[in-house]
């Protein structure tokens, strides 16, 4: 006869453990799915930050508006044109361009091969991209003119991916349960009326 408080047959001792290591490993394997998750947050906060600088650089800043200001008129130009869709390098000092080209391509790499969360870069990104690639299209179409299809493909990538974006968020994506500020453009009717005068 067993004593009395003892565990009694030895299989029931096993099922205990057996029990006991099965919630051990299950706890770590979920503390590593959060360590995981928390990891994957931070690393895209690195990106996103990491994006956000490149784009305030003084140089791509300088790009950017000459692809606003000037480029559309030196597109006019043939031999300008001609430099473009020559094969081999193309100068970038001559052809600021190509630094904005060259910054959208990536930014649809880095979208591309998942190293960058959708939602979170669409917010910041989706409305300049789409709107930098209506007007670079002409320049990618001068690069594949006499190189390959692939020449600037992940910034179209980008473009087509931000352009559903905005379609599925035409109003972006600002939380419903939150009641929006009236925001007043003062100047709106004086400037509309100096428009339709000048």
């Amino acid at each position: 006869m067993e004593p009395a408080g003892s565990l009694g047959q030895p299989g029931i001792l096993k099922n205990i453990v057996d029990i006991a290591t099965f919630l051990v490993v299950a706890g770590s394997a979920i503390v590593a799915l959060i360590h995981l998750r928390h990891l994957r947050a931070s690393n895209q906060l690195r990106a996103l930050l990491a994006i956000q600088r490149s784009f305030q650089k003084r140089d791509l800043q300088q790009a950017l508006r000459y692809v606003q200001a000037e480029l559309p008129e030196r597109l006019e130009d043939p031999s300008y044109r001609a430099e473009v869709a020559a094969r081999g390098f193309v100068d970038p000092l001559r052809h600021p361009e190509l630094l904005v080209c060259n910054f959208f391509d990536g930014l649809g790499a880095m979208l591309k091969c998942d190293l960058v969360e959708e939602t979170g870069f669409m917010e910041l990104f989706a409305r300049l991209a789409l709107w930098y690639w209506d007007r670079l299209m002409p320049v990618v179409g001068l690069m594949r003119r006499n190189r390959t299809q692939t020449e600037y493909h992940n910034f179209e990538y980008l473009a087509i991916r931000a352009g559903a974006w905005i379609r599925r968020h035409p109003q972006g994506t600002f939380p419903k349960e939150h009641a929006r500020l009236t925001v007043v453009d003062p100047w709106q009717d004086q400037d509309a009326a100096r428009q339709s005068h000048g």
